[in-house]
């Protein structure tokens, strides 16, 4: 089981940078609703761990070194080589909001500018990712931990300090990235699930055991679940500061103490990176085979391009990428439920789909 929790922490870590790092996205696609958000934190647990489960099997049953004999195996020829492409495409997009994530806190928390917060990340994700998969997902996993303590910490501290009866649901309503709580979280899901696909179905080509990786799975997908609905719980007691702020989990820390909304700064920095390492690992693997020295050559190309456009701007970089995304998620879950169900002839471990 210890494989199984370092795969599930992985997973955490994958998903969190993309997923809440800045908490306008619990907000806009759970808070926003009130207490159909909560119903709606664990129904997409339930979806993650599902979903999580069937691609960390299938990364095992394949062992792949990178997203495409997944996609080929559940979505097949045609619609695979579509669903292939935008992934990989949306890959090297979250590689570019990431960057673009880590100049935004050192400008909002350490009035630093930006760029150097958009250059440190780069240079740290290209160097991790030129270490192998297995120091990866170790790297990765060790954060998890530290997130869930924190996260715990601002719901204790909201539920003991604040008063529901004081939300403003009508400030929180304008924020609604869904017209319905239950489409928000499905689109929730979607999104990350199109950012995270690849990596989770490498992280379960690193075992051979299925059961092992199938539970690493659903290990990650409750795990991110329970951080959705716990940072859901914090924020619904504090509806009138955070709903004009950029990020919310950075003004609850601060509400509490200078000094841990510097820590949750660290913490959020962590959970970016986390994010920028599993994309930029999952493209680069995706164009060029891993443990080659064109792959070392490729993760630098790669980086400094992502680099580069990650000066577009954070807000708007979210605004535009992570929408298409969450669409495009919509056609990859239809396609795993679907394989679930249709129960497809396994494929023996390491043999590449063709059809």
């Amino acid at each position: 089981m210890k494989k199984s929790f370092q795969i599930g922490a992985a997973f955490i870590g994958v998903i969190v940078g993309a997923g809440f790092a800045s908490g306008q996205e619990v907000l806009q696609f759970f808070t926003s609703f009130g207490a159909w958000g909560i119903i709606g934190a664990v129904i997409a647990a339930g979806l993650f761990a599902f979903l999580g489960m069937n691609l960390t099997q299938l990364g095992s049953r394949l062992q792949t070194k990178s997203h495409q004999n997944v996609i080929y195996h559940i979505c097949g020829k045609y619609l695979g080589t579509a669903v292939d492409f935008v992934i990989t495409f949306f890959l090297f997009g979250v590689t570019v909001v990431m960057f673009s994530g880590a100049g935004a806190i050192f400008e909002q928390q350490f009035g630093i500018s930006g760029l150097i917060g958009n250059m440190l990340m780069a240079a740290l994700a290209i160097v991790t990712v030129l270490l192998n998969v297995n120091k990866v997902i170790s790297i990765i996993s060790t954060f998890t931990p530290i997130l869930l303590l924190a996260v715990i910490i601002l719901t204790i501290y909201s539920l003991v300090n604040f008063d529901f009866a004081s939300a403003d649901f009508e400030a929180a309503a304008a924020s609604q990235a869904a017209p319905h709580w239950l489409l928000g979280a499905c689109l929730y899901v979607s999104y990350n699930l199109a950012a995270g696909a690849a990596m989770m179905t490498v992280m379960g080509g690193t075992v051979k055991d299925e059961k092992v990786a199938a539970w690493g799975g659903i290990i990650g997908g409750l795990g991110l679940g329970l951080l959705i609905l716990l940072i859901n719980i914090a924020m619904l007691t504090q509806l009138s500061g955070i709903a004009a702020v950029s990020m919310p989990t950075l003004f609850m820390a601060n509400s509490i103490s200078p000094l841990l909304g510097a820590a949750m700064s660290i913490i959020l920095l962590g959970m970016i990176y986390n994010t920028a390492v599993g994309m930029l690992y999952a493209f680069t693997a995706r164009l060029v085979k891993p443990d080659t020295p064109k792959f070392k050559i490729s993760v630098g190309v790669f980086g400094v391009v992502a680099f580069a456009s990650s000066f577009v701007g954070f807000v708007t970089l979210v605004g535009t990428v992570y929408p298409v995304m969450g669409y495009l998620g919509f056609v990859l879950i239809a396609a795993i439920v679907f394989a679930w169900f249709r129960k497809k002839k396994p494929v023996p471990a390491g043999k590449a789909v063709s059809y």
